[in-house]
């Protein structure tokens, strides 16, 4: 698969993650090969076992495939030992889960504050920045508040500005609103597209729900471990969002 090196910041080829069951051997992802550019939003879609999940924690590093390889603004996942691979993603990408995993003993900011401390930066954290992320996710008000004070909608909420605090160039949301009512999760999904309108990450989401699926500019269809067709989102005709509004450091 060729692309502009200077467009593309996901590239995989050919992977494949294979796992063993007992005596046997499950392929989770069969020889999936994609592109993702920078400044896009692509939803990848499937039903529960179709693969999507494993597809994710390869691409975002979290897993080793079994064979192919998984390329992060041009870096070679395959060439990094774990140290290496570790830093990468604490550096270039910001991680959303449908389990919150929010700290239970810290407010919100405090949350947000840790993982940023944990991503080893060396210049402070960045406070205009951090107030116009909780400007733009509504959380401004709830800072203080610990999770169990907060609602699904907020502590999701919260998780994806401790995502987006490092200014990763590339957001991997792993069924974010897979734990929401209806109303939270069209809210979620509207932060997320804002993000990556207003901040320019590169968003790349992982969901079992065609709906939510519709809000990126291009989706991709898993089944059995494969990718059996590709369209556009309802966001499509829309610009990329310029890279210049973030900086990853």
């Amino acid at each position: 698969m060729q692309a502009d090196e200077n467009s593309q910041i996901i590239l995989a080829e050919n992977l494949v993650k294979v796992y063993a069951a007992g005596k046997l051997e499950v392929s989770a992802v069969r020889g999936v090969s994609l592109e993702v550019k920078k400044g896009e939003f692509v939803a990848i879609v499937g039903p529960s076992g179709s693969g999507k999940s494993t597809l994710f924690y390869l691409l975002g590093g979290l897993t080793r495939a079994s064979a192919g390889r998984v390329v992060i603004d041009g870096v070679d996942f395959a060439t990094l030992d774990d140290a290496e691979r570790t830093k990468l993603r604490k550096h270039r990408i910001g991680f959303v889960f449908q389990k919150f995993n929010l700290l239970p003993t810290l407010s919100a900011m405090g949350n947000i504050e840790i993982a940023y401390e944990i991503s080893g930066r060396k210049e402070p954290l960045d406070r205009g920045y951090l107030d116009h992320l909780s400007d733009m996710l509504s959380i401004s008000g709830r800072l203080k508040h610990r999770p169990a004070e907060l609602s699904g909608g907020e502590q999701q909420r919260v998780a994806i500005a401790r995502a987006l605090v490092t200014k990763p160039a590339i957001v991997l949301a792993d069924e974010p609103t897979g734990n929401l009512d209806t109303q939270n999760s069209e809210a979620v999904l509207h932060m997320l597209m804002r993000s990556n309108r207003e901040l320019g990450q590169t968003t790349l989401m992982i969901t079992h729900n065609p709906e939510a699926a519709a809000v990126a500019s291009r989706i991709l269809y898993m089944r059995d471990g494969q990718i059996v067709r590709e369209e556009k989102g309802s966001r499509a005709g829309e610009a990329l969002p310029s890279q210049a509004a973030v900086q990853p450091a």
